[in-house]
């Protein structure tokens, strides 16, 4: 299995990319996401692949972090979601916003994938609930801090205080932290300024 490939972006497509390596030119089928994040061609890129295997030929699909892998992976094992769908998903919804839509039981979110009607929403909740956790959000939002010179201590300690506000106001842990995850920019902000902004999410 080829794990990743590093080398020279060649040329992006709708839905692909080429990558130059050791002189062979690697097509890989990359989400929306990814595409709208690669950088220019002819620099250097890194992709996490996953490569499918069937008896008319052999696809690459790419990822820029381990994590959306791990969500294409997670996606391929519903039944009925083969991985060009997988890819439409993640094309639709980042891996954090799936993660949480599937925690929050939210058809809705889900549907606006193409392709994903309610019937395979319900089957996508029911077969990934158990295997999404809350706090992976909310560590990724942690490392992005601490990437950007951030006290992640201080971060992570207005996420909580934030949450337990939510909670004294009524609201469950589940749905205090979809709130708080749903708020841009909450790596910034005071425990004020995230409670006024995930009330509205309200």
């Amino acid at each position: 299995m080829i794990a990743f490939i590093r080398g020279e972006l060649a040329e992006k497509t709708e839905n692909s990319v080429v990558i130059e390596c050791g002189g062979i030119g690697y097509e890989v089928i990359v989400p929306g996401k990814v595409l709208e994040n690669l950088p220019g061609c002819g620099t250097q890129v890194k992709l996490y692949t996953y490569m499918q295997v069937r008896e008319d030929g052999v696809s690459l699909f790419g990822f820029l972090e381990r994590e959306e892998r791990l969500a294409f992976r997670l996606l391929i094992g519903v039944s009925g979601i083969g991985p060009k769908g997988a890819v439409g998903i993640l094309s639709a919804l980042s891996v954090d916003d799936l993660r949480f839509a599937v925690l929050a039981e939210d058809e809705k979110t889900i549907s606006k994938a193409p392709g994903i009607g309610t019937k395979t929403a319900k089957k996508m909740i029911l077969e990934l609930k158990d295997k999404f956790r809350l706090e992976d959000a909310f560590e990724q939002k942690l490392s992005r801090a601490e990437k950007e010179g951030q006290d992640k201590n201080s971060y992570r300690q207005a996420v909580l205080e934030t949450i337990q506000a939510l909670e004294a106001l009524g609201f469950s842990g589940t749905q205090a932290k979809h709130m708080v995850n749903g708020v841009e920019g909450v790596e910034k902000m005071t425990v004020d300024e995230m409670l006024r902004a995930a009330l509205k999410k309200a």
